[in-house]
């Protein structure tokens, strides 16, 4: 009969064997649930704001586009009538709706044009650098800035514009660039290009440098033209950038109530009335507060709606980012 003595050392690791696996999956458990809390404590600041000044009021907004609502009198529940007046008796409703998206059409144009101008100065091109200066120089500067110099510019009296176009004997009386119907909204719209196209020549600047130089290569060994390089590998490329321009430039059509305001006030007869100015007019105009709810619920839906057909407009994924 073999006896063999207990082994302390053998028992002691075959207790730590069975002990370290629970032990370790403790403390891990203990260190994420340190790294979340320590990540939820550098949120927090930022996601009470944003609760705060962003989801609340609009959740309000919300609910006041419902109601009757005044701030001498208390809130009664309106349902749809709010809705109802602005789609069957608004006739300014409809107006403004109509520029906004005129105004969004004329996006891509300026992003078009700032297209154009990222691949001349993406070029071997002298003075490419001074150029790039030269063209964003108008993106920084203040809309309601940018408003008065078109506006001084346009003037029928002493404007730069029509004392050029006289002067050169393209026309005999003066053009009321922003004192028309037909000629105030194309006024604004060329102001706000000129104003935006400096921020999408960069941003697409920024798509162009970051597209491998090998692909150009390898499609000249190929004997590709330079409209097959273009159409095949630039354009593909550039769709993050452009969903970018695109996304500003909707955004840019919604919240241009500086420049209007200061250019044409929203005329001359409601020519140029964006659906912001029309909420303006009516929330602080008229105090209908109720209203201009109503008008920023849908100015919002809009605004969501566009977003998602530019992003299926630019293949459906613009933004995402892909695994390695």
């Amino acid at each position: 009969m073999n006896l063999e003595a207990p082994n302390p050392a053998g028992a002691a690791a075959r207790v730590e064997a069975a002990v370290t696996p629970t032990h370790r999956t403790d403390w891990y458990r203990r260190k994420r649930t340190r790294e979340a809390m320590l990540v939820a404590c550098f949120l927090l600041p930022s996601l009470t704001i944003f609760f705060l000044y962003r989801i609340l009021p609009l959740a309000w907004n919300v609910v006041l586009s419902f109601e009757y609502w005044s701030p001498l009198k208390a809130a009664r529940f309106a349902g749809l009538d709010n809705y109802a007046e602005m789609l069957l008796e608004d006739d300014v409703f409809w107006q403004a709706l109509t520029n906004t998206l005129i105004f969004i059409l004329a996006s891509p144009v300026a992003i078009l044009l700032a297209l154009a101008v990222a691949l001349a100065v993406n070029s071997d091109l002298k003075g490419a650098a001074i150029y790039r200066t030269i063209i964003f120089l108008s993106y920084p500067l203040m809309s309601v800035a940018v408003g008065i110099v078109w506006r001084w510019l346009y003037d029928e009296r002493g404007g730069f514009i029509n004392f050029v176009l006289r002067g050169t004997g393209l026309i005999n009386d003066p053009i009321p660039f922003l004192q028309s119907f037909g000629w105030a909204l194309p006024s604004v719209i060329v102001a706000d290009i000129w104003q935006v196209i400096g921020f999408y020549m960069i941003i697409l600047l920024t798509g162009l440098q970051g597209i491998p130089q090998h692909l150009y290569e390898a499609a000249r060994i190929d004997g590709a033209p330079a409209s097959a390089r273009f159409l095949r590998i630039t354009l593909p490329m550039l769709r993050p950038s452009l969903f970018i321009c695109a996304v500003i430039g909707i955004l840019n059509s919604f919240t241009a109530f500086d420049l209007v305001y200061v250019m044409t006030g929203g005329g001359p007869a409601h020519a140029t009335e964006l659906l912001v100015t029309h909420i303006y007019n009516m929330g602080f105009g008229e105090t209908r507060f109720d209203y201009a709810a109503a008008l920023t619920v849908v100015q919002f839906a809009l605004l969501v709606i566009l977003t998602f057909l530019a992003n299926r407009a630019v293949g459906g994924n613009a933004g995402s980012v892909e695994n390695a």
